[in-house]
């Protein structure tokens, strides 16, 4: 029986499943913290946004392929899914999906978001998670203007200058989440090591297509208390009384 069948049924010899909350046990799932983002990985990948099936990830709204909802939400690097699943209540008409590199880590989001629509009926039917490069696919999985936020929470520093060019954020790779997210869209992101805090902030800063909130904007915006705390990572840091540091831009408005 696979995996996935077993949560659905509820069957408690899978010892993959916590007895008391049916959902996947992170220790079963474990994989290296952080994966090479250059280096070739084989996993399927779209040819272009129009040949994402829909109904495998979001089967509730996707009756028919026909349905003309789209992602809105993309979590890059999303690791446990914390983010995600916090998101999916705060907005559960919102289809949102985390991409991952890491495919263990990618295997226990996934059954983890199976469990959650077992045990609560009704909802988590917006969330979904690929394997994917990020770094190299965002094109083959986002439409033009199709978003209206993306996330980047505690993304891997890659500390030796050589490595820079590995960085999730970078003046290359904001030109195509520019042209993934729409007019008045937002990146969020945030880091507990100060020098990619700055990093991110000045790549955002110094690119013409976005500009960062206002403190009021900040304050008002729901999404950003999550940052901090519905991770894994997060919730670390905030045990270990680390800082954090965090650059929240939009996508600029352009002027007639």
């Amino acid at each position: 029986m696979q995996l996935e069948e077993k949560v659905a049924s509820g069957d408690e010899s899978n010892p993959c499943l916590s007895k008391s909350t049916r959902l996947p046990r992170k220790r079963f799932y474990r994989a290296r913290a952080h994966s090479n983002p250059l280096s070739d990985s084989h996993f399927p990948v779209p040819t272009s946004p129009l040949h994402v099936d829909y109904s495998l990830h979001f089967p509730h709204f996707f009756p028919s392929p026909d349905s003309p909802k789209k992602i809105e939400f993309a979590d890059i690097g999303c690791g446990f899914g914390g983010l995600l699943i916090s998101l999916a209540t705060l907005f559960p008409d919102t289809l949102m999906i985390g991409m991952e590199l890491r495919d263990k880590v990618t295997e226990y989001v996934k059954e983890r978001i199976l469990a959650l629509r077992v045990s609560n009926p009704g909802q988590y039917q917006n969330v979904s998670v690929v394997r994917t490069n990020s770094m190299k696919y965002i094109p083959n999985y986002f439409e033009k203007a199709q978003l209206s936020k993306m996330f980047f929470l505690f993304p891997d520093p890659h500390f030796k200058e050589k490595n820079h060019r590995r960085r999730v954020i970078s003046p290359f790779l904001l030109d195509e989440y520019a042209y993934v997210i729409k007019p008045g869209g937002i990146i969020y992101t945030i880091t507990d090591v100060e020098e990619l805090g700055e990093w991110m902030k000045s790549c955002l800063e110094n690119h013409p297509m976005f500009e960062s909130l206002t403190e009021e904007e900040l304050e008002a915006d729901p999404v950003v208390k999550l940052l901090s705390c519905a991770t894994e990572e997060g919730q670390k840091v905030s045990r270990n009384g680390g800082q954090t540091f965090k650059a929240v831009f939009r996508r600029i408005v352009l002027k007639d």
